[in-house]
């Protein structure tokens, strides 16, 4: 079912900090979205962050109205589309009380095999909340770790789970020393041993790496582990992803970056990296999506993209999406919106040139819902759209076409029931603090 869901803040957040919804970005406020997946009870859950930063305002300004902030949301949608629950974390509430949430960079979501909502960022933290949003049951933090200072223990889990079609976790952790970095880049692919809740942390067993780690901090992360040991700069996967990728140059790929690996099947990931970018541009800059088996052997890329014609980096594009129970993979960028089969070739691709797909541009996709559904936000009005996936992917311009024209009819009629601000959302409804 196609669906429009608005991701809306508090009323009870706007009213305390004077936030002025008719401003521009410009004088320092801002709503972002993180992230938005499904659960398979047809439920869906998004991550956004409302912050605002304004020149010259003191750290421990005491007003409300005038003071910095930054909130992540998490808002719960039934699967008819309904705000079922909102809740508010990773800062202080109005007296005070800290979050139970551990805050982080490139925050994710993830829905558990057990239903509970897992939420998890840069540095290896990760929350587990009820799928209520009710309370918090555990969470698992990790540290930064940088040089001349002394290595303390950490409790960390990863920076991103995903979830097979048995259950099993997919996880991306850091590691020190990679690029010869004296800090924690995200490097490092694999899968639990199983299941993470709220009195057990699985022990990850590595697949692959990005790159390789030039220097340790001498503090293994006991979790991590390849072979029976912790992963360290000997005991690691090789070669690294990054020396896998024949007939191009290695220095190329120096300080690239990796994207959240998904599953394309059981037993078969699509793991994103990039090359480095620039400040002056980066259209044109490498980029795999590659294949990677259960037995940490890469065994291909996804297919038919062209390093200029097709680049992720032009507006950072960098997500890609899976469907594993049907075999496919999907990716959105200022291009085109490209589908792939398990075998790594393209299937279809609609080109945002082309008048109909030209609102496509305006999106950015998260994930697939367990259903198959792609999970899409409008950047500038702060819209969630479901598209179904058909089942025969020669279909798929017919169906986002069709999509995007119920689009536009649902934001008509949420406008009318919502009132938004310059497209931003507000609701009622009280917000849990987390």
């Amino acid at each position: 079912m196609i669906q429009t869901l608005p991701l809306a803040l508090p009323a009870s957040l706007v009213d305390l900090h004077r936030i002025d919804l008719s401003a521009l970005y410009s004088t320092g406020w801002g709503v972002e979205a993180s992230d938005v997946v499904g659960a398979p009870n047809g439920e869906v859950y998004a991550l956004y962050l409302v912050y605002r930063h304004t020149h010259g305002v003191a750290r421990d300004e005491p007003d409300p109205a005038k003071a910095n902030f930054g909130y992540r949301l998490i808002a719960r949608y039934s699967a008819g589309g309904e705000l079922l629950a909102s809740a508010v974390c990773c800062a202080p509430d109005s007296e005070g009380n800290a979050s139970a949430v551990l805050n982080g960079s490139d925050m994710t979501l993830c829905v558990l095999p057990d239903g509970t909502l897992a939420v998890s960022g840069d540095p290896d933290s990760t929350t587990l909340i009820t799928p209520d949003l009710n309370r918090v049951v555990a969470g698992y933090e990790g540290r930064a770790r940088r040089p001349f200072e002394e290595v303390s223990p950490d409790d960390a889990f990863a920076s991103s789970i995903s979830v097979t079609p048995s259950g099993r976790l997919l996880c991306a952790t850091t590691e020190y020393g990679v690029w010869d970095r004296s800090i924690q880049i995200l490097n490092l692919v694999g899968v639990a041993d199983g299941a993470l809740t709220s009195t057990s942390k699985p022990a990850i067993e590595a697949l692959a790496v990005l790159g390789p780690a030039r220097k340790s901090d001498g503090a293994p992360r006991a979790h991590v582990r390849y072979r029976g040991r912790p992963v360290d700069l000997e005991n690691r996967p090789r070669p690294a992803l990054t020396e896998r990728v024949t007939g191009e140059t290695s220095y190329a790929w120096d300080d690239s970056r990796l994207g959240r690996p998904v599953p394309l099947a059981e037993d078969l990931f699509v793991v994103p990296f990039f090359a480095r970018t620039f400040r002056s541009g980066s259209r044109g800059q490498p980029f795999a999506f590659a294949l990677v088996n259960g037995q940490g052997e890469m065994t291909g890329r996804l297919q038919g993209l062209h390093e200029w014609n097709d680049s992720p980096f032009t507006g950072s594009c960098f997500a890609v999406a899976a469907d594993p129970r049907r075999g496919r993979a999907f990716h959105l960028n200022r291009y085109g919106l490209y589908a792939w089969g398990r075998d790594g070739v393209l299937r279809a691709r609609l080109d945002t040139q082309n008048k109909a797909f030209t609102p496509l541009t305006r999106f950015t996709l998260t994930a697939c819902s367990p259903a198959g559904d792609l999970l899409l936000v409008h950047r500038k009005q702060h819209l969630v759209l479901c598209i179904p996936a058909p089942d025969d992917l020669g279909d798929l311009a017919s169906s986002v076409e069709q999509a995007l024209r119920t689009f536009a009819r649902q934001r008509t009629a949420l406008k009318g029931e919502w009132s938004p601000v310059n497209w931003h959302w507000t609701h009622t409804s009280a917000a849990r603090h987390l």
